[in-house]
């Protein structure tokens, strides 16, 4: 007899599982051993899948030469497959190991996405069909990155959309929990592989970590995690293949009084950065709000932007966005600029450099440290925001990995003992 949801003797467990971690066949037989003990141990499991490897790399290639300009619409028609295929060959194995199991397509698991193609977002889910297979005791493997709009059309989630089908499932299931595995231990204070004296956070506050992903951590997607954060769902991260406690990313963890407690816990780089620098000397309010709206129409996010007013009524702006969105943005913003009299120049040799903590912004002391740091080693900063979770600056991009280590020993931490001079020094 089907149980209701509530009744399985052990709850839902929602894994995803990321490309590099299914990227080979002795990879795919791994992961399906971990689901197979899961399910056998009780639990109804629901795992999201990513392409495997370089899947999305190769299908981005084939589309570009033959045709330098694709449509979006089959764009993500196309990059749906790889996570179509993993979820597939996933399934398959698990059958092969003696489970129950099912591949579902994003439309097929009941995901409806709208906005842009390539940039979609999830509207609903409908988990009844997923529900079904549940609970006739089947694994349900479903692929991430996608979902179907209202005509029927795929639509994909852009960057770390696995992640956020993940949390999405998770939410709506209603599990609290989520568990991301990848080929990294956990969270670290700094990426491992250019800082070796990266640390393991074993709790990360869920705004802390949305910070770290704006600021270009890789681990883990800001949108899932502000989709867990809304939805109250932990996120544990884990390595695929190695033991260890990984690292949990849950809201309201602060225990310790803010005034006494270590504000700086991470140090954060990007190199998919540019600075665009934009002066116009004719222009109105409605000039300038009509830059910003071609940004969003383009779904181009944009950070680190500063408007400034000039003497005889132009005015300039400056912003940081994705160097891999420069060829989208750089024709049509020369075209506005020359239309009101004006010029655009686009830097693509910089990075960015995040600390991030909490109580930054009331802690200008930090600021004042990361910069002095920075200059004592010979990395000059030019653009800086700050707030109260993260302060950035950005750099040459030949300095950004340097930087990374002169900040990651500034804030002490690659010590045992975190940094606990008085907030008054620096």
């Amino acid at each position: 007899m089907d149980l209701p949801i509530s009744d399985f003797s052990t709850g839902v467990l929602v894994q995803k599982y990321g490309g590099s971690s299914l990227a080979t066949d002795g990879q795919v037989r791994a992961v399906a051993t971990r689901v197979a003990a899961a399910h056998r141990s009780g639990r109804a499991v629901v795992v999201v899948a990513s392409a495997r490897g370089k899947t999305t790399d190769a299908l981005l290639r084939a589309a570009y030469e033959l045709n330098p300009d694709p449509s979006w619409r089959e764009l993500d028609l196309l990059l749906a497959t790889g996570e179509a295929a993993s979820a597939s060959l996933l399934a398959m194995t698990l059958q092969q190991q003696g489970v129950p199991a099912v591949a579902l397509a994003g439309a097929q698991s009941g995901i409806l996405a709208g906005g842009e193609h390539g940039a979609g977002v999830i509207v609903a889910i409908d988990t009844e069909l997923a529900l079904r297979h549940l609970r006739a005791g089947k694994v349900v493997v479903v692929a991430g990155f996608q979902g179907a709009d209202a005509d029927g059309d795929i639509v994909t989630l852009g960057r770390g959309g696995s992640d956020t089908t993940a949390v999405a499932i998770a939410a709506e299931l209603g599990t609290g929990r989520c568990e991301i595995y990848t080929d990294v231990e956990g969270v670290y204070t700094a990426d491992p592989r250019i800082a070796a004296a990266a640390r393991i956070m074993p709790v990360v506050d869920m705004g802390v970590m949305t910070e770290m992903s704006l600021a270009g951590a890789k681990v883990m997607h800001s949108r899932a995690v502000e989709l867990a954060a809304l939805y109250g769902v932990d996120i544990h991260v884990m390595h695929s293949s190695l033991e260890g406690p990984g690292t949990v990313i849950r809201g309201g963890i602060g225990e310790e009084m803010l005034e006494t407690s270590t504000a700086v816990q991470a140090v954060v780089h990007e190199t998919d950065v540019a600075r665009v620098a934009m002066r116009v000397e004719r222009i109105d309010a409605h000039s300038v709000a009509e830059v910003f709206r071609f940004l969003a129409h383009k779904s181009i996010p944009v950070g680190m932007a500063a408007l400034s007013e000039g003497d005889e009524g132009g005015f300039s702006v400056g912003m940081t966005v994705r160097r891999s969105d420069v060829p989208d943005l750089r024709k049509s913003l020369r075209e506005m600029a020359a239309r009101w009299g004006g010029w655009v120049e686009v830097n693509e040799e910089v990075g960015m450099l995040s600390v991030v903590g909490t109580g930054l912004l009331s802690r200008p002391q930090y600021a004042a440290r990361m910069l002095s740091a920075l200059t004592s080693a010979d990395i000059p900063a030019s653009a800086v925001v700050t707030s109260q979770l993260r302060i950035s600056a950005t750099v040459p991009d030949g300095d950004v990995v340097r930087g990374v280590g002169v900040l990651h020993s500034e804030f002490g931490l690659d010590a045992e003992a975190r940094d606990l001079r008085p907030a008054n020094q620096f």
